[in-house]
């Protein structure tokens, strides 16, 4: 019988030997793990055993991680957490545009993995303070995780609801790349990472909606980000 109170993985990995290491690994340290050979069907699992997080390699020989993740997000929020060997940060990027929340290189470092797994777990968990953010038309209502602009709700991934949080809490003040990619990787992070750079941008679209706009988060050049404190376009 499967234990319902551990979260549940599915790794989606064509390398055997490495998806056999990491799902013991993990197994070891609490998760349920299943793993998946093929990304063709990759879709379809997640929607049919909804786990809690999809760890996937996006250099998949049967389908591409970049369609898989594009496909998902048509249809599913939960964290997916990319595997890239891939050393060119355009390509990188092109996953987190897609809708990743966050990526580990290869060769896989486990803890590193692990490490990562907990923050997007714990940053998707409903958070314990009763708390509703008001930023002009902006409504985040942090328990729940939901989120309205004007009136129509936002589907936001994991990590965009977290950054989108942060800003608002300190709306009014400028918020440093740098600790902004600290705080939602949770571990050493590289100077240049644009991460955070592609989640603002995601954030920023959704925000806008159909009408246009979505200036309410500004950019400072050369520091980072703030939310408008009474969350106007400007």
């Amino acid at each position: 019988m499967e234990d319902s109170s551990r979260p549940k993985l599915l790794l989606v990995e064509d390398d055997e030997s490495l998806a056999s290491l990491l799902a013991e690994y993990l197994e070891r340290h609490g998760f349920l793990v299943e793993t998946l050979a093929r990304g063709s069907s990759a879709v379809k699992v997640v929607l049919e055993r909804k786990p809690d997080l999809v760890i996937l390699d996006l250099m998949l020989p049967d389908a591409s991680g970049l369609d898989i993740c594009r496909d998902l997000r048509g249809s599913w929020r939960g964290p997916i957490l990319m595997l890239t060997a891939m050393k060119d940060d355009a390509d990188v990027i092109v996953g987190l545009e897609m809708g990743a929340d966050d990526y580990v290189g290869k060769p896989v470092t486990p803890r590193v993995l692990l490490a990562r797994i907990r923050a997007l777990l714990r940053r998707g968990s409903a958070d314990a303070e009763a708390e509703t953010i008001r930023r002009g038309d902006l409504v985040i209502d942090v328990p729940s995780r939901r989120v309205m602009k004007a009136g129509r709700s936002l589907d936001l991934t994991t990590t965009e609801f977290d950054l989108l949080v942060i800003l608002a809490r300190r709306a009014g003040r400028v918020q440093e790349r740098s600790r902004l990619v600290e705080e939602l990787r949770g571990i050493d992070f590289h100077s240049f990472d644009r991460s955070v750079d592609v989640i603002i941008s995601r954030l920023r679209k959704k925000l806008a909606g159909p009408a246009g706009g979505g200036r309410m988060i500004r950019t400072v050049r050369g520091v980072g980000y703030l939310m408008t404190q009474d969350g106007e376009d400007r």
